[in-house]
């Protein structure tokens, strides 16, 4: 979502090139059938002979195995494709449960209670265990799902709100006009909550920008702010003014920005799509490939009139909440380098590195994700 500035002209669509099929029936090719009728026949002999032998194998170790254990079944394990004998004696032989087959990064251990920061502490005793999570551009409360079970199973309350014409939000994007009809569900929702209720705000991406314009209408309703590679503004600054420090340093935000004139080519853009053959490279580049599937099948528009809105952030209201920044290394849309340009700019309380995350670590780097933010949750109030 950056280099927003370069240029409104419409994207040139290269058009691909139509695939010719040869006519008549397959079979008309000479020979075909028959040596494919032959090849056929020579593996299925070949198969057959193979199976047999495995089976006999299979049915002499089975039957050992049941002599050695006096029983003649073995109990199913659900949480795993895997049989394992009565007498094991060990949890060793029985699989985690998990969902992915991708192999788990050592930067994004699996992380057990014990192991979490401030585990005396107990979340009866905390100002609030309440995280509202905010997405980014194009992104929805959908993008959540990992960080939302795994906060909900260490028992916090979460809250994860789709913004105007955002996931399921119903609204044409491209008539959001300002970043205060963009921002409506989550300033409703903050608006509905009972006097001395606190919650957390976290936002991630152009998030970012969104929950710094809650926090100063609503600084009384906010505990603290986490910011996950999001853009983190100073007073006067637009999200657009942030994009515009890295004008000439990203040319793949260039490529994947694909403007949306739905009011005529001689107005302003009303938003700005992504190509969504550029999203792993841009977006997902650490993150497991049915994450990039969900969101290449779920991402919508961002809108273009919030991004140029400038942000009015005074230090009676907006600097009174306690801000927490986690930058993302192995980020492409919103580098390195530009976070810690942000965070120079506005210094937050503290600043955590996410090691080996890209622009998504919901979806790259789940459980050091979590880590952190149980951690800023459990911190006690100054």
């Amino acid at each position: 979502m950056g280099n927003l500035c370069t240029c409104f002209a419409p994207k040139t669509v290269k058009k691909k090139k139509s695939t010719k099929r040869l006519p008549g029936n397959p079979q008309s090719v000479p020979n075909s059938s028959n040596r494919w009728t032959r090849i056929r026949s020579t593996r299925k002999d070949s198969t057959d002979s193979s199976i047999q032998e495995q089976a006999l194998a299979a049915a002499i170790l089975f039957r050992q195995h049941q002599q050695q254990n006096g029983s003649g079944s073995l109990p199913f394990d659900r949480s795993a494709s895997l049989r394992y004998p009565n007498n094991s004696g060990s949890k060793k032989t029985q699989l985690p449960r998990s969902s992915s087959s991708r192999a788990r990064s050592l930067t994004d251990p699996l992380l057990q209670p014990h192991q979490l920061v401030n585990q005396d502490i107990k979340l009866d005793d905390l100002e609030t265990n309440h995280l509202v999570l905010v997405h980014g551009g194009g992104f929805g409360a959908w993008c959540w799902y990992k960080t939302i079970a795994l906060l909900e199973e260490g028992g916090f309350k979460v809250t994860a709100v789709d913004l105007t014409g955002s996931g399921i939000h119903s609204f044409d994007t491209n008539g959001i006009t300002s970043l205060s009809q963009y921002v409506k569900p989550l300033t409703n929702f903050l608006e509905k909550l009972s006097d001395g209720e606190k919650v957390i705000l976290v936002g991630h991406d152009f998030g970012g920008a969104c929950i710094s314009y809650a926090m100063e209408l609503f600084p009384h309703k906010t505990s603290k702010a986490i910011f996950v590679a999001a853009a983190m503004l100073t007073n006067g600054q637009s999200t657009l003014d942030m994009f515009s420090q890295q004008a000439n340093s990203n040319d793949l935000m260039q490529q994947a920005q694909i403007f949306v004139y739905a009011n005529g080519n001689g107005h302003p853009p009303t938003a700005i799509d992504l190509d969504k053959s550029l999203l792993r490279e841009l977006l997902f580049n650490q993150s497991p490939a049915k994450d990039v599937a969900l969101a290449s099948v779920s991402m919508r528009p961002i809108p273009f009139a919030p991004v140029l809105e400038k942000l009015c952030l005074s230090d009676m209201k907006y600097g009174t909440v306690r801000r927490f920044y986690i930058e993302t290394p192995e980020d492409n849309a919103i580098p390195i380098t530009l976070q810690e340009s942000m965070i120079n700019s506005s210094p937050p309380e503290k600043v955590y590195h996410l090691k080996g995350a890209d622009h998504s670590p919901f979806f790259s780097k789940p459980q050091a994700l979590h880590k952190i933010l149980v951690e800023i949750s459990k911190m006690p109030s100054t």
